[in-house]
């Protein structure tokens, strides 16, 4: 009777033992120190096989133990499939809960103001960690993939301008979708708090006015004007008259500078030639320009001339625009 009594005793020793070991370990840093190494989980993998990819990517990490505290804490079927990265000092416990919840790893991607569909498609298809699954489809075959309930004449200015995260190795339709949902979410937002009376009868033409405003100048405090200005030909019936329009229709046959010719050319985008908005956005526009699409500032002005130092001088008539040519482009005081 002693013995038995000796061995229940051992074997609760040994049995409390060998908890406070297991939760010694999975508290431990599984690398101390060291480089950060990257592994990935495929889809349907259960506990054991994710443990048994993590080892095989370099996770010097016991699967046997892993799989114990996957499923002591019940999570053993709620891991989820991703690129990872296990950081130096993190401990089974912490690994268990990157994976539970989904913590990939992380890669960022910036689409820059002004850019246009074009730039970004070159950008997105350069991407090192993307999956490319667009990389054949054309413009058109893209947007539908994107917004395959819309109708808009082309991708053109629907993709918002910012910097996306993204898991590694993720479809780089995920960035599409992302800048898109994001430039409806933003442009939805800036028509609702539109001023009364402007020239616009649908958001979409709103949106291509702020690309035409992206496209005319980096000065934030000069967006409003700009806009007025393009507001104010529009009421009264004048061209737009305004070049980015023109180089967006020339596509590749603009050599970076634009001459006579051109302006007489007659395209979808030349604001020389045809009346109101082009067709579509030219760019991608950032919030401001937006902004400053539907609330353009109160002004006279009908005329706007490069100063060449970043800034515009805005006229109200055709005299004063040409005394501004002559000064700021002719380099020409006028007298």
């Amino acid at each position: 009777m002693a013995l038995i009594k000796k061995l229940i005793v051992s074997g609760v020793i040994v049995s409390v033992a060998a908890v406070a070991g297991f939760q010694w370990w999975a508290g431990q840093p599984i690398t101390p120190e060291g480089a950060v190494i990257p592994f990935a989980i495929a889809p349907g993998s259960g506990v054991a096989g994710a443990a048994q990819q993590m080892v095989a990517s370099g996770v010097p990490v016991n699967p046997f133990l892993f799989g114990v505290l996957a499923r002591v804490t019940g999570k053993a079927s709620q891991i989820k499939a991703g690129s990872y990265e296990l950081k130096p000092a993190t401990s089974p416990r912490r690994l268990l809960t990157q994976l539970v919840r989904g913590e990939f790893a992380q890669e960022s991607l910036t689409i820059i103001e002004g850019w246009t569909f074009r730039q970004m498609r070159q950008i997105i298809d350069a991407a090192p960690n993307l999956k490319h699954e667009t990389a054949k489809l054309s413009d058109k075959e893209l947007l539908a993939r994107v917004a395959p309930e819309a109708k808009y004449a082309g991708p053109e200015g629907l993709f918002f301008p910012d910097t996306y995260l993204f898991a590694k190795n993720a479809s780089d339709l995920s960035i599409y979708r992302q800048a898109h949902e994001m430039m409806m979410k933003r442009l939805k937002t800036a028509w609702e708090k539109r001023d009364p009376g402007l020239p616009y009868v649908e958001p979409y033409q709103a949106l291509i006015m702020a690309s035409l405003v992206e496209k005319e100048t980096g000065q934030k405090g000069e967006r409003a004007m700009i806009a007025g200005v393009f507001v104010n030909r529009l009421k009264t019936g004048m061209l737009l008259q305004t070049d980015p329009t023109v180089i967006y229709g020339m596509g590749e046959k603009y050599d970076g500078k634009i001459h006579k010719k051109d302006l007489e050319t007659d395209t979808p985008y030349n604001t020389y030639t045809r009346p109101g908005l082009p067709p579509t956005p030219i760019a991608l526009p950032g919030v401001q320009s937006l902004a400053a699409a539907m609330a353009p500032a109160k002004t006279e002005a009908l005329y706007f001339v490069s100063r060449g130092d970043g800034t515009s001088h805005f006229s109200a008539n055709l005299n004063e625009h040409n005394k501004a040519v002559n000064q700021y482009q002719r380099q020409q005081t006028s007298q």
